[in-house]
């Protein structure tokens, strides 16, 4: 098997690495402790979704936060 650039996926950590006790999930690249754990043994395909899924948590968050605004 070779290893390409489409192999090679960063990480989601921004270095705030803190977890929310009532999500369990790091309040900085929104990872549950599971998906932290599991990231280095994950296939890239698996990491890719898992990009996908946190943009949709951070959506999610930043949509939920009272007087957080968007910009276009």
């Amino acid at each position: 098997m070779t290893i390409g650039a489409e192999d090679d996926v960063p990480s989601p950590c921004v270095r705030l690495c803190t977890l929310d006790p009532a999500t369990d999930a790091c309040v900085g690249c929104l990872r549950t402790r599971g998906e932290i754990k599991a990231w280095r043994g994950l296939e890239p395909a698996a990491k890719r979704a898992l990009l996908v899924e946190l943009e949709g948590r951070r959506s999610r968050r930043s949509g939920a936060l009272p007087g957080v605004t968007r910009r276009a």
